[in-house]
């Protein structure tokens, strides 16, 4: 199974927006020593508690910082942008780390309607052509010209450079045949609402053509994994992004809290249940390492995808970082 990660720079209480990138340059760094097959920065607007704005400009600096391991968006938030502009960034980045870049796109804002006005520049946010936003934007980067105006009027530069690896993300399932039907990778947030089925997955396969950017299918699933020696810590270390998550249904977003405050966190009999569907809907896996690793490879067994991503975030850096290091022992 090929292991690889995706980190949202989240900014823990007592901490800062400059550490949590800071920290997210040091595990590239172990994922590359490690021999992690890629890591993926996401795209979030307005939100305090998460640094990572600027995917691209990340992955740049990650790239200078490793050798081996790829380094893409998880996804880039295309209704924001040109697919000039995607095709152009890009393109140079892969110019500058060829057979390194992943080109990963998503459908959602990434922020709230303030964010989303704000990026537009208060124009109504276009949000009904994004399928097409992104075939235009695989052919600039193939050094074709969409046929559609404004489009077909320029190119993208630079020319002739390694095509990136091109995913499209998803976390219902609507966006699988599309995946298929444009030849490229289709990576699914399982973490996000826990919904992944064998049909999903099937359909994008069916509908699979092969491209320039891809011969074949090629499945990533993402999971939010919390993971230790014993399943106590990893239960301790856990409680903090479950109560975050009950914060989140509940419209809120804060400082995520240490282990130590989560134990005396009031958490009602509601609050529990909650907690206990997130898990076995697998929002999020919690367990020891052998427990998680078995249940990955379980995983990988049933539902046939070629690469599982993870997602950790425990408060302690030194703590996410073995998250990463126990897993790699297990499973790579």
């Amino acid at each position: 199974m090929r292991l690889s990660l995706l980190d949202q720079a989240r900014v823990m209480s007592g901490s800062t927006a400059v550490q949590a990138l800071k920290n997210a340059e040091e595990l590239a760094i172990l994922a590359d020593e490690l021999g992690y097959h890629r890591m993926w920065m996401a795209e979030h607007h307005g939100i305090d508690v998460v640094a990572s704005s600027a995917p691209e400009i990340s992955i740049a600096h990650l790239a200078t910082k490793t050798k081996n391991l790829r380094l893409g968006t998880g996804g880039v938030m295309m209704m924001h942008y040109s697919p000039l502009k995607l095709a152009e960034v890009f393109k140079t980045l892969s110019a500058y780390a060829p057979g390194r870049i992943d080109f990963g796109v998503g459908r959602a804002p990434g922020g709230d309607g303030r964010a989303i006005y704000a990026l537009s520049e208060g124009r109504e946010p276009q949000m009904h052509n994004m399928y097409e936003k992104l075939e235009q934007a695989l052919q600039y980067m193939n050094d074709e010209v969409p046929n559609d105006y404004p489009y077909n009027k320029t190119i993208a530069m630079p020319s002739q450079v390694a095509l990136p690896e091109a995913w499209l993300l998803g976390s219902s399932g609507n966006s699988a045949v599309q995946a298929g039907r444009m030849g490229i990778g289709y990576s699914f947030a399982q973490f996000f609402n826990g919904s992944m089925t064998q049909d999903v997955l099937d359909s994008y396969r069916r509908n699979f053509k092969p491209t320039a950017f891809l011969d074949k299918p090629n499945i990533l699933v993402t999971y939010m994994v919390t993971t230790a020696e014993t399943k106590e810590e990893a239960e301790f270390e856990a409680l903090p992004y479950d109560i975050s998550q009950l914060w989140l249904v509940n419209g809120q977003i804060k400082p995520p809290l240490t282990p130590e405050e989560a134990q005396q966190y009031p958490l009602t009999e509601m609050d529990k249940m909650t907690i206990q569907e997130f898990r076995r809907r697998q929002m999020h896996l919690v367990g020891d390492v052998k427990e998680i690793a078995a249940h990955l490879q379980e995983e990988q067994a049933v539902y046939n995808f070629d690469e599982a991503m993870i997602m950790s975030v425990p408060h302690s850096q030194e703590k996410r970082l073995n998250v990463y290091r126990l897993l790699a022992r297990e499973l790579l």
